[in-house]
């Protein structure tokens, strides 16, 4: 926990679910956690019970799709710390199902930019305090839906989910010289509130899924956590530009 002390990492997406158990986790690594959310109230809910816990963590409240919002947000947090040592590009999400004949433009445009505008604008206000940070990395988030382009309705998700794959390694390439590295995870079912729906209105479909893993079980937030404490730790000191599938053998399918 030592080699951490004084380190800085920024979580994206931060107030539940994945993002919230990376934030935790990575706050009992010993490092200062900066949640980032656009809920202001479950913000400030998440803070006190890192707090509770001994991490010392800050929230703050923007928008990640928003190119102003996002550069003036993580230019403070960069200025105020001297440095980021860590960004964690947890938000994103489906934004809802359309087929493409039906997509509406708009539709469109904002499922790009929750999961694909959203990495680049937080990475590029980033880097120059990652410069400035120890092993610095970025961690993104991208889904078998970026190889298989997702199920009916999620072609668009499928697409930037693709985009970030290619991000990742093209900010790995860019980066490097730096010894900054970017990777990526990509979790398969995980239980959290992202599949809330299909788990009230179908829930034997939803457990169903497990019968698609090779482990027999649903993915849990803390399974994701546990490989983007790995891979911003020192023993990932030569994992650059990979993507890591966190899904229990379901991208293999059975």
């Amino acid at each position: 926990m030592s080699t951490v002390q004084g380190k800085v990492a920024v979580i994206t997406g931060a107030t539940g679910g994945i993002g919230f158990e990376v934030a935790k986790r990575l706050g009992k690594d010993g490092y200062t956690v900066v949640l980032n959310g656009i809920e202001d109230e479950a913000g400030a809910a998440r803070i006190k019970e890192l707090t509770a816990e001994g991490i010392t963590a800050e929230y703050y409240g923007f928008d990640v799709t928003k190119e102003d919002e996002v550069t003036a947000n993580i230019t403070t947090i960069g200025d105020k710390y001297g440095k980021i040592d860590v960004l964690v590009n947890n938000a994103g999400g489906l934004g809802g199902r359309s087929r493409f004949e039906e997509m509406t433009t708009e539709f469109y445009r904002f499922v790009m930019a929750l999961n694909l505008d959203s990495v680049f604008f937080a990475s590029r206000a980033a880097i120059p305090y990652l410069k400035k940070g120890e092993n610095a990395t970025i961690i993104n988030y991208t889904s078998n839906a970026g190889w298989n382009a997702g199920g009916p309705g999620a072609g668009v998700y499928g697409t930037s989910k693709a985009g970030v794959h290619a991000i990742t390694r093209a900010l790995a390439k860019d980066l490097a010289e730096y010894g900054i590295r970017v990777n990526a995870v990509s979790p398969g079912t995980i239980d959290t509130p992202f599949h809330k729906q299909i788990k009230s209105t179908k829930p034997e479909v939803f457990a169903s899924w497990k019968n698609n893993i090779m482990l027999g079980r649903l993915g849990q937030p803390e399974d994701v956590a546990g490989v983007v404490s790995f891979l911003a730790s020192t023993d990932a000191a030569f994992l650059t530009a990979e993507t890591i599938q966190v899904g229990g053998g379901q991208a293999l399918g059975i």
